[in-house]
């Protein structure tokens, strides 16, 4: 989550616009106006279009571009361990046991293979070499733009007993030759990458964050089975938390293993399956538990391609195909019966697709999307064929896994009727929205905001003290269905539930459209105490399972309302954290009235917009989901039917709450 301040000054930007659109640029257009940028100049210029942003997301991104190179080395045959270290002052390590990059002089550039590696975009041994069948990184950026983007960069290599070394600083200029500057073990070899991201591009942070960094080289583990991943944060104060080491002889298996430990499994054994064809290798592992949510996660040469592609396609083709004929040919499905839906066998499935290819294409620059069109038949092949001999050799599991997806398919029978009414007509018929809400007079919605509120109590000072031009006001009757025990047509028989959805009007689940939603923001406005929290909790959840691209593009927010109103003589000040307010009892001095504020309700019209609505003053808190899996752990863990995770979850985490007593 990051925290934004908004200034909105609309008078002032129309101006601006205005002007912009009435006045000519100043200035020729001839040859010397267009500028070639050598070397890495271009990706200091423009970071984005290599690491997508700037952000902790592209800080992390840094990282992963040089754990994938040791990656490669151990996917090719060569390393076994790829080691993380972190140390005080945010310094990154990466370091493998692989065969080391070659120290001779390259041909094309005249200078040491390793400093073309690092200052040469698109320079590396994945272009067609024969060093490396498959790997991650295929551009050849990877080296050379982290070198770019780090204050500097040194590179240490491990060959035949002596260690070579060159540095980088100024954005990726060589200090000096490659040189060997000692002496190490004979049997020593692989290579080391030290460097400290440029705190000149990485304005927001240069902080890594510790479970980021552990769960994807877990992960990484998982899907390289045999490779060990060691992770050193030397910032960690104890001992425990500053040494992890991952290796996992099961790889899939137990990662599913390990997904779906905080939930019920439907049958005990994971379905495994492993081939290839075309040089392109596929691995797919699954098994089913008792929520009603399918978690599938899909990966290509270790990049996790999250919105899916070709491989998911081809595993969700396999799963109807096989599910349907096996359902039909031993009783659990009769001929009247229509055949069970994608998403029928879908529910509460986790699973893992992995494919490695020698020459992936992917859909957009963040590679977030495979699209190979030979992997979906190979996928489809290669697991159906597993799964069908799964299916036949385990009848009692398979009895299990049936009777799951034909009770799915009865409920979604019952949830397509609920569903119908959460669907408004049309989007110009005002009585088709919620009665409870109070709208907005505009219909930009670029410009417009929802607030979803606690109670009439609440509801009601939002209502006088909004600006009701672009600020809509929804108030729920208490405590919404938790969604993550409960079936579709259950949430969508929920009054509340339904409000949400016909508010917004863009459409749930696997028919929503964003571009349809009548809000650019949804703030979640809920009281500072328990209850509030709990239903904040649950809107979220509801959110995640059923809405999950609106906080994926930004649209949800939640509000920070004060905790204390301070008053001496006439100054009226407020505290919205417990630190907030101890520093005003530092400045003000004794003889303060402070007030507590228990409850939304509590503030009238006029401080609920001065203090947590007006855009000039309010801070909102922007929901974003930087690791899906992580996510989907906490909702299961906080929300879903197992007592003791949750119990655990709160011993662990207890020492960071704060009692309000």
């Amino acid at each position: 989550m990051s925290e934004e301040k908004e200034m909105i000054e609309e008078e002032e930007s129309e101006a601006v616009l205005g002007e912009q659109l009435d006045t000519k640029v100043d200035h020729t257009y001839n040859d010397s106006d267009i500028q070639v940028l050598d070397g890495l100049e271009a990706v200091r210029k423009r970071p984005g279009m290599y690491i997508a942003s700037t952000s902790g997301k592209g800080l992390h991104h840094l990282v992963w571009e040089i754990v994938d190179n040791g990656i490669d080395e151990a996917m090719a045959g060569y390393a076994t361990t790829v080691m993380v270290t972190v140390d005080q002052d945010n310094i990154v390590t990466v370091e493998d046991d692989g065969r080391g990059m070659p120290t001779g002089i390259n041909e094309k550039t005249g200078k040491s293979t390793i400093e073309t590696i690092f200052t040469v975009l698109h320079a590396g041994g994945k272009f067609g070499g024969g060093a490396y069948k498959v790997s991650g990184g295929l551009h050849g950026v990877g080296a050379s733009v982290v070198n770019a983007l780090s204050e500097w960069l040194e590179v240490r290599v491990f060959h035949n007993g002596e260690v070579f070394f060159i540095r980088f600083e100024n954005g990726g200029h060589a200090v000096g030759e490659l040189k060997v500057i000692e002496k190490c073990d004979p049997d020593k070899h692989g290579s080391q990458v030290t460097f400290k991201a440029d705190p000149t591009i990485f304005k927001e942070t240069t902080e890594y964050d510790h479970d980021t960094l552990r769960d994807r080289l877990r992960q990484l583990a998982f899907l390289n089975k045999g490779i060990r991943m060691v992770f050193r944060d030397l910032r960690q104060e104890e001992e425990k938390k500053r040494y992890y080491e991952f290796m996992f002889e099961g790889g899939l298996k137990e990662y599913i293993k390990y997904l779906n430990k905080n939930r019920t499994a439907v049958h005990p054994d994971i379905i495994y399956s492993e081939g290839h064809e075309k040089g392109i290798q596929v691995e797919v592992a699954c098994q089913y538990n008792d929520g009603y949510n399918p978690n599938i996660y899909t990966f290509c040469n270790n990049i996790n391609t999250v919105e899916g592609g070709t491989h998911e396609e081809g595993f969700r083709m396999a799963l109807n195909r096989v599910i349907n004929k096996y359902a039909r040919e031993n009783g659990f499905l009769k001929e009247k019966d229509d055949n069970l839906t994608t998403d029928d066998c879908k529910e509460g499935i986790t699973a893992v697709i992995s494919a490695k290819h020698p020459d992936p294409q992917y859909e957009g620059q963040t590679k977030t999307k495979l699209g190979n069109t030979e992997v979906r038949k190979i996928v489809s092949d290669i697991f159906g064929t597993q799964l069908e001999r799964f299916l036949m050799e385990n009848p009692d599991q398979a009895k299990s896994i049936m009777e799951k997806a034909t009770l799915a398919s009865q409920a979604r029978m019952a949830a397509k009727k609920a569903r119908e009414l959460t669907r408004r007509k049309s989007a110009l018929e005002i009585s088709s929205l919620p009665g409870k809400l109070s709208d907005c007079s505009s219909k930009d919605a670029s410009i417009c905001e929802i607030y979803i509120v606690e109670g009439d109590s609440a509801g009601g000072s939002a209502k006088q003290g909004r600006d009701s031009h672009y600020q809509a006001i929804l108030p729920l009757r208490g405590k919404i269905l938790n969604v993550e025990k409960a079936r579709q047509h259950r949430v969508f028989e929920n009054a509340e539930i339904r409000s949400m959805i016909t508010a917004f009007g863009c459409g749930f689940m696997d028919e929503i459209d964003v571009s349809k939603l009548r809000y650019n923001k949804i703030v979640i406005m809920t009281d500072a105490d328990v209850d509030g929290s709990h239903i904040r909790i649950l809107l979220l959840t509801f959110f995640y399972r059923y809405l999950k691209p609106i906080i994926e593009q930004g649209h949800v927010y939640i509000a920070q309302p004060p905790l204390y109103k301070v008053q001496k003589g006439n100054t009226v000040r407020y505290a919205y954290t417990e630190p907030q307010m101890d520093r005003l009892r530092e400045e003000l001095g004794n003889r303060l009235s402070i007030q507590r504020y228990k409850g939304l309700g509590e503030m009238n019209p006029e401080q609920l917009w001065e203090t947590t609505m007006d855009p000039k003053n309010r801070t909102l808190i922007r929901v974003n989901i930087d690791d899906a899996e992580r996510a989907d752990q906490y909702f299961s863990i906080m929300m879903g039917e197992e007592v003791e995770p949750r119990k655990n979850f709160i011993m662990e985490h207890a020492k960071f709450a704060t009692l309000d007593i």
